[in-house]
């Protein structure tokens, strides 16, 4: 574990920006997203979160006042799009985040020259942080699995090749949004269980799915398989994901092949990109149940048995129309962590490239539910309403077994712990409207 600590991971560092005090965006953070002021007509360009600030990258790359490869990439982190960002390496952004750092920390003399490239948060909407090529959605969380299969399957609940393999199937990066996306119920075939026929109409069980979306930095070549014990080079950062479902619609289609048009519709994701880096304090052993299959030699390494397990603590709420309307606030429907997945980010991305798939800076994977091993750490309602048999009453009265209309679904993640600063991943929002029918 030490040895990813470094200088930007000290928790006795302060800013010169007061606000990064105690915020989700200390010093010890730095995220990437592309930004720029609220309804004008500015480009999108890189910034980086410090407390309730953004430091705009274009400017600063401008100023030029960090050094050598330092420079470079921040040139690269105020385009309108991190993809060169990301295509650098972690050498290059490991660079940019110690002078970033160093910039930023109380005393530093370089603080007159940074203020003149910070924009209030508060002031700016936000892009994609980057041109997402292809997007794989995983199924990391064996609660989730074990849930949702006993609800589909209920004699088969978990399929015998979870355990070995990291499960996953290609979605649709077209309409993958940032935070604030909003998108019409979808419609598609339904069959109920009592019906002769399918029919066709609105989606009747919208729900979400509390996950984790993972950024490729550097890609990989055709052919070429990323190893475990590199895997993580080829990681940016993380981000949080709605990947919302419908799952009348899933019941229907899922056999034989899976996933169709009850995932493709909608997914989601957090402005800011949280870099490894910044996640090296939370780095836990990753193991296994000695009764499980332990993963095969390709899956594992000595670097992914000792840090492979990262503890992002994650939770969902709901403001449904309602509540907006009377100026209530949002309501928890669930807490859980990552810490939870059965399967770690290096071993998503050394098996998704075994087979010589090649990877390329900005592709997204996603984790999969991230659901605990209690029921009321379930990151979706289909395992909350127990398959919709069971409401949840929120505390002003309604009652829900899935989404409405004018629903809203909040994500919110952080990590904390003893003898390191907490750093958050902000929030992600969505919102269902009706359908177009």
């Amino acid at each position: 574990m030490t040895t990813l600590l470094n200088e930007t991971h000290d928790p006795a560092l302060t800013s010169w920006v007061e606000s990064a005090q105690g915020s989700d965006f200390p010093i010890q953070n730095l995220p990437f997203s592309v930004f720029r002021r609220a309804g004008s007509d500015e480009e999108f360009r890189g910034g980086v979160a410090i407390g309730d600030q953004v430091i705009d990258m274009q400017a600063l790359a401008a100023a030029d006042i960090l050094d050598d490869a330092a420079q470079e990439a921040c040139e690269a982190a105020g385009e309108p799009i991190l993809n060169m960002l990301m295509s650098m390496g972690k050498d290059a952004n490991s660079a940019l985040r110690l002078a970033l750092s160093r910039a930023l920390r109380t005393g530093s003399e370089q603080q007159a020259e940074v203020e003149k490239c910070l924009v209030a948060m508060a002031e700016v909407e936000y892009d994609l942080p980057c041109v997402i090529g292809d997007y794989t959605d995983f199924y990391t969380s064996i609660h989730h699995a074990t849930a949702v299969g006993s609800l589909f399957r209920p004699d088969n609940p978990l399929l015998p090749n979870y355990k070995w393999v990291p499960i996953g199937y290609h979605g649709r990066a077209s309409t993958v949004d940032v935070s604030g996306q909003s998108f019409p119920r979808p419609v598609g075939q339904t069959k109920a269980p009592d019906a002769a026929e399918p029919s066709f109409g609105p989606c009747k069980r919208m729900d979400y799915e509390l996950e984790m979306g993972i950024y490729i930095g550097e890609g990989n070549a055709l052919g070429e398989r990323v190893d475990i014990e590199n895997a993580e080079d080829h990681v940016f950062g993380l981000c949080l994901f709605n990947d919302w479902s419908a799952r009348d619609l899933q019941a229907w289609e899922y056999q034989p092949l899976g996933p169709f048009l009850a995932k493709n519709f909608a997914s989601t994701v957090s402005p800011w990109i949280i870099t490894t880096e910044a996640l090296a304090p939370f780095r836990s052993a990753f193991t296994r149940p000695e009764s499980d299959p332990q993963p095969l030699p390709y899956l594992t390494s000595d670097f992914n048995n000792e840090n492979g397990s990262m503890d992002i603590q994650l939770e969902c709420l709901i403001e449904t129309e309602q509540m907006r309307n009377a100026g209530e606030a949002p309501a928890k429907l669930s807490e859980s962590s990552f810490k939870h997945s059965y399967w770690t980010v290096a071993q998503m991305v050394a098996h998704h490239t075994v087979n010589g798939c090649a990877m390329q800076p900005g592709d997204l994977l996603g984790s999969g539910t991230q659901s605990g091993p209690e029921h009321e750490e379930a990151g979706s309602l289909l395992e909350l309403s127990r398959g919709g048999k069971q409401a949840i009453t929120l505390p002003n009265g309604e009652q829900r077994t899935f989404l409405n209309d004018g629903d809203s679904v909040i994500m919110r993640g952080y990590c904390e712990r003893d003898g390191a600063v907490r750093i958050g991943f902000g929030e992600v929002v969505g919102t269902v409207l009706p359908a177009l029918v």
